[in-house]
């Protein structure tokens, strides 16, 4: 608790104080080591090692939540809890040992804080305005606002040469009832104010009123003698209407009225008459100086003091109302009594200054009735709900809130108390390899010795809340070794439900409280409850035929007890070896034992743990691998099979890291390999790697592995979708190319003679395919094989071919002759070799649009297996021109060429 309330008084209160603003100064925030920073460079942390920035990281925001509980807090540490939330990465980082992100930020600090005060200052100026001058609750709620301390404002008050006071008392009301008439009396006089009046003739200069009447030279007095001189004065005057005024004057000033009161009260007057008419405080502070004669600084405080009155007159009323506005009604009632303010007469209206008192007397009486309720009430809960409307009414109500605070809420039904020990199983390695699973439980009540619970032990806390539902309620638990915890200081503070370092082997107590301002209830206790952890970090390794057993034993405990299938192993404190059979599961159960008050031994549930032992597997020495010529990316591996072990083939995108016949561990050839899916074959096993890479054999028992022999494959699937289509002198090849491969190998046969090219990817992505030049009456035969280089040399995968037949082209020319009265046609054909076309036939189309096909026209004429070369004749159509005259051959292998177009057209 020493910790909280340093903390509370060098952190908590002056953020309180500066407007619930957190300090931007993190090492001041989070109580860090190193002074705040008074430079651009801040100090380092003074050694600070990223864990211990965490653990007081840690401390600090458990203070927060206790501190929470307090209402006056609660703003605060929402502001600290909402803000800690961006500034978590730089202490996950920290505690990670990164310190360079905290200390960029706590360089920034300064920056900050000089901006803030920057506003402030700023502020400040603004509400000083043109007088220079500040109230104190005007700074108090500047300071509040831009979050600084109202010290700091003051010093930059002093800085810049602003006053800060409270605004001088005014009168609120006239001291002479007539005063009305003198005022009308002086200005018809054309006199300022009662002082140029009894004064005018003398060279006064600037007149003082605050702190009473005082003129240069100070023999000046507003006393009966200059009454006296001012009525003889006017005595010796003729009598018209100016003597009549005159005399309205010296009649108030005769009246036993204070005069000092009065003249004050006159210009008073006259500035709250300009301040009503909008005048700005420059425009008032010239009128008192130049115009109504008053000294510089007496004017700068009556601007002041008539600017900042609260209600339309100010004086007490408007003090009145101020106080009851802000809810400091107590004071407001002490203030009425103090003026001796009457209650309210039933006839007629009453002044403002009895209705507020009436009222502030009312409310305070009622919030002393419920007060005293409060104190009789042996509910605490009514109780605080009484005092609660009391504080409504009356804020400042003496002893209300302090009574408050001190009432306790009711106790926390029911807690209890679960120790939580963390898993102590590591995974077993080795040639055998090891699994199992823990099952923990604390032992009895009672113990030895005292430490703290490692490996994650913990004790775990759950109660139900408090029954009192009247103000914020908190829980402050509390853990004592021994006896239960009485208070809480009684015992050393748990941060939470969850207490994560427990003392070990000795009984503890727990105690929850709930608080309620500074009212504590009794306590829920429970206990005793005693944290025995297991024995931690349990890994057992299975070899050839014997099992080691490792761990680590809890300093707490006397010794270590282990038992295969119930059957007590020797062992020692930290681990075990023993000789076992081959081939067989063993079950062990690892117990650690304390040593009670008694000396009496208790040994925990124990981890429960399995291991299988196993001879080392054989490696595969030999290997060879061959690709399917009818499925190229099927591959098929032979080996001899070893004696022990399964074997599995890996694929690596290097040459494998182990020397042959190495025995690893299972996990290092998961980790830097690929396990392919196998299926057997004779002599071995077929695998599809899928890509290339270093085809390896590994032979695998329980946890081990051993490294055979391998083999560099290189994966050249073979291109598909192969199509190859005659355009003219060219043929086009095109494919889908194969994935991670950069060339192809093209080889075609022209008329009996071989050729071949590589095609990169690039120059077929370019082109769209490839092109082969080739007569048009060749056949041609081409096949497509992916390519690669392994080992220095050139090699290709299984190809794909693909066959082009040849096309004869036969060209043909239509001739007409004889004379007009009998015309005839001739089809004249030609070839590069006699041929036959299967069928021939001559279509007639009428218009300007050529035949594309044997049906866009009328058929002049058919024929079955024309020889060629030859020549067709027959009759000239009766047609009128223009029309077109076009031969088809249906017979996939001739291909027509048309004659120039002008032998095919008819005019």
């Amino acid at each position: 608790m020493a910790f909280d309330d340093d903390y509370r008084r060098e952190v908590l209160e002056p953020a309180r104080a500066a407007g619930d603003q957190p300090p931007e100064d993190l090492r001041v925030r989070y109580a860090l080591a190193g002074p705040p920073s008074s430079g651009p460079h801040p100090p380092p942390l003074d050694g600070l090692t990223g864990p211990a920035v965490a653990a007081r990281v840690k401390q600090v925001r458990q203070c927060w939540r206790r501190a929470r509980g307090q209402l006056k807090y609660r703003k605060l540490i929402d502001r600290l809890e909402a803000e800690h939330r961006e500034l978590a990465p730089l202490f996950s980082a920290a505690e990670r040992g990164d310190l360079r992100p905290l200390e960029h930020r706590l360089r920034g600090g300064r920056e900050r804080s000089e901006r803030r005060r920057g506003q402030a200052r700023a502020r400040l100026a603004d509400a000083a305005g043109t007088l220079r001058m500040a109230a104190p609750a005007e700074v108090e709620g500047i300071a509040r606002a831009a979050g600084v301390t109202r010290a700091e404002l003051a010093e930059l008050a002093a800085a810049d040469g602003i006053e800060i006071r409270e605004p001088d008392p005014l009168p609120s009301a006239a001291p002479y009832p007539a005063y009305r008439k003198v005022r009308e009396s002086l200005d018809v006089l054309g006199k300022r104010h009662l002082a140029d009046f009894l004064f005018g003739s003398l060279p006064t200069g600037p007149i003082r009123l605050l702190d009473g009447f005082a003129a240069p030279g100070g023999d000046l007095r507003l006393d009966g003698a200059a009454v006296a001189a001012a009525g003889a004065e006017w005595a010796r005057r003729s009598r018209d209407t100016s003597t009549t005024h005159a005399a309205t004057i010296l009649a108030a000033l005769r009246s036993g009225t204070d005069p000092d009161a009065l003249l004050l009260f006159d210009v008073v007057d006259r500035l709250r008459e300009r301040l009503r008419q909008r005048a700005s405080e420059r425009a008032l502070l010239r009128h008192a100086v130049e115009d109504l004669g008053v000294e510089q600084g007496d004017a700068r405080r009556l601007v002041f003091a008539v600017v900042r009155e609260t209600g339309p007159g100010g004086g007490l009323a408007g003090r009145l109302r101020a106080l009851l506005d802000a809810g400091d009604v107590y004071a407001a009632a002490e203030l009425a009594d103090a003026a001796q303010i009457p209650h309210p007469s039933p006839r007629g209206e009453p002044p403002e200054d009895e209705v507020l008192a009436a009222e502030a007397r009312h409310r305070l009486d009622t919030a002393l009735r419920l007060r005293e309720t409060a104190t009789a009430e042996p509910d605490p809960d009514r109780a605080f709900r009484l005092l609660a409307d009391a504080l409504r009414l009356v804020r400042d109500l003496p002893g209300a809130e302090r009574h408050q605070r001190r009432l306790p809420p009711r106790p926390v039904p029911s807690l209890r108390a679960d120790v939580d020990l963390a898993p102590a199983v590591r995974p077993g390695r080795g040639v055998g390899g090891a699994t199992g699973q823990g099952d923990h439980a604390a032992g009895d009540a009672g113990g030895a010795g005292a430490g703290h619970a490692a490996d994650g032990a913990a004790v775990r806390l759950s109660w139900e809340g408090s029954p009192s539902t009247a103000g914020e309620i908190g829980y402050h638990v509390v853990r004592r070794i021994g006896r239960a915890p009485r208070d809480v200081r009684d015992g050393e503070t748990v941060g939470g439900e969850l207490d994560e370092r427990p003392p070990v082997n000795v009984p503890l107590y727990y105690g929850v409280f709930a608080v309620r301002g500074e009212g504590v209830a009794a306590p829920a206790v429970v206990g005793p409850v005693v944290v025995r952890p297991e024995p931690g970090d349990v890994e057992l390794i299975a070899g050839d035929g014997q099992v080691t057993g490792r761990w680590r034993c809890p300093a707490e405990a006397a010794r270590v007890v282990v038992l295969r299938d119930g059957r007590a192993v020797q062992a020692g404190r930290d681990g075990f070896r023993e000789r076992v059979p081959n081939g067989r599961t063993h079950h062990y159960l690892i117990r650690a034992v304390y040593l009670d008050e008694s000396g009496r031994e208790l040994a925990t549930d124990g981890v429960r743990a399995s291991a299988t032992p196993s001879a080392p597997p054989e490696p595969v020495y030999e290997l060879s691998a061959e690709t399917d010529a009818s499925d190229p990316g099927l591959v098929r591996v032979r080996f001899d099979r070893p004696g022990t072990g399964a074997v599995e083939l890996v694929l690596s995108d290097g040459p494998p890291p182990w020397p042959r016949s190495a025995v690893v561990p299972l996990e290092e050839v998961r980790r830097e390999t690929r396990r392919l899916a196998c299926a057997p074959a004779p002599g071995g096993l077929e695998v599809r790697p899928g890509s290339s890479g270093w085809l390896l054999a590994v032979t695998v028992a329980e946890g081990s592995a051993a490294v055979g022999a391998y083999h560099r494959h290189v994966n050249l699937p073979p291109p598909r979708r192969l199509v190859a289509e005659r355009r003219g002198d060219y043929v086009h090849v095109g494919f889908d190319w194969p994935a991670d491969v950069t060339e192809v190998d093209l080889g075609y046969r022209v008329a009996g003679v071989p050729r071949a090219e590589v095609v990169t990817r690039a120059s077929y992505d370019t082109q769209g395919g490839v092109r082969l030049p080739v007569p048009e009456d060749a056949p041609v035969v081409l096949s497509v094989a992916a390519a690669g280089t392994v080992g220095g040399a050139r090699v290709t995968g299984p190809p794909v071919t693909a066959e082009v037949a040849a096309r004869a082209i036969v060209r043909y020319d239509v001739l007409r002759s004889g004379p007009p009265w009998r015309r005839s046609l001739t089809i004249r054909l030609t070839s590069s070799r006699p041929l036959r076309v299967a069928r021939l036939s001559l279509v007639l189309r009428s218009g300007r649009v050529m035949p594309h096909r044997p049906g866009d026209g009328d058929t002049l004429g058919a024929w079955d297996q024309v020889p060629v070369p030859g020549e067709l004749s027959l009759a000239a159509p009766d047609a009128s021109g223009p029309y077109w005259l076009r031969c088809f051959a249906e017979d996939d292998g001739v291909e027509l060429s048309d004659p120039p177009v002008r032998r095919l057209q008819v005019t």
